[in-house]
């Protein structure tokens, strides 16, 4: 019991952005990074890579995005990631992580389907 008791407090912790239990993830990202060889530009646009073609949920490009842009990777970067995954992944899954990365990206959808409209 007690492995799912510790296990359903790192979830939680997790979920709730505690430090303490973001910092495993972290250290674990940096790891992989390294391990990985690629430089992190390289490493955040192969991760949101990652999520479009799994069909990832969408609290995971928040972090995703936010690594790449911390990394240098630019915005204009990331849609050129989208039209070039369009062949591989197609449509439905390019248009729902388009809507996921507007969001991270603090891209207001609403208004701007709003501001269309008017």
């Amino acid at each position: 019991m007690s492995g799912a008791s510790d296990a359903s407090d790192a979830l939680r912790g997790v979920a709730q952005h505690e430090a303490g239990a973001l910092e495993g993830l972290l250290k674990a990202r940096a790891e992989n990074l390294e391990a990985s060889g690629l430089d992190a530009r390289t490493h955040a646009l192969v991760s949101i890579a990652a999520l479009i073609a799994a069909g990832a949920a969408p609290a995971s490009y928040v972090f995703q995005v936010g690594f790449a842009l911390e990394a240098g990777v630019t915005p204009e970067e990331i849609l050129g990631l989208l039209v070039a995954l369009n062949p591989m992944v197609g449509n439905l899954r390019i248009v729902a992580a388009a809507s996921e990365i507007a969001t991270a990206l603090g891209i207001d959808l609403e208004s701007a389907a709003r501001a269309v409209t008017d």
